[in-house]
């Protein structure tokens, strides 16, 4: 992924349950502030969500958009933008460690282009509050 912002966080639970709150998509709404409708369209072999449904109202930014995901046990999930009414692209990650028993360092990764033309400064600005965001409301999800 070129031009990708990533930031860590770690959480005080082991890797299998921080990635089965990453893949209960059903209840984003709940904890992701700015999902208001998350569908899951297909599922995989192994019963995750393989292409997901997206209605995103971040204030400044609402996109309705759909992702498609690979999944690499609870490693690894990574996904990238299959159509959208605001992006051209979206490629992301969550990577997770077990760094001691029951801790997890979740690293997560992402790379936007919008379908209207922004600066790089404020591309990068807002990559990293969605990163930031992203991983502060996972890790008050995941250690309740």
């Amino acid at each position: 992924m070129a031009d990708q912002s990533t930031q860590s966080i770690t959480v005080a639970v082991p890797p299998a349950d921080v990635m089965a709150v990453i893949a209960d998509f059903p209840s984003y709404p709940e904890w992701v502030a700015a999902a208001k409708q998350v569908d899951v369209l297909e599922t995989g072999p192994d019963g995750r969500a393989r292409r997901v449904h997206f209605v995103l109202d971040a204030g400044a930014f609402t996109d309705d958009y759909v992702l498609e995901y690979t999944w690499d046990g609870d490693r690894r999930v990574s996904w990238q933008l299959v159509q959208s009414q605001m992006q051209k692209r979206q490629e992301g990650s969550y990577t997770l460690r077990e760094t001691t028993p029951g801790t997890t360092e979740v690293t997560y990764a992402i790379a936007i282009d919008l379908s209207i033309p922004v600066l790089g400064m404020f591309k990068r600005k807002a990559e990293k509050i969605i990163l930031d965001t992203a991983l502060k409301e996972l890790k008050k999800r995941v250690e309740g």
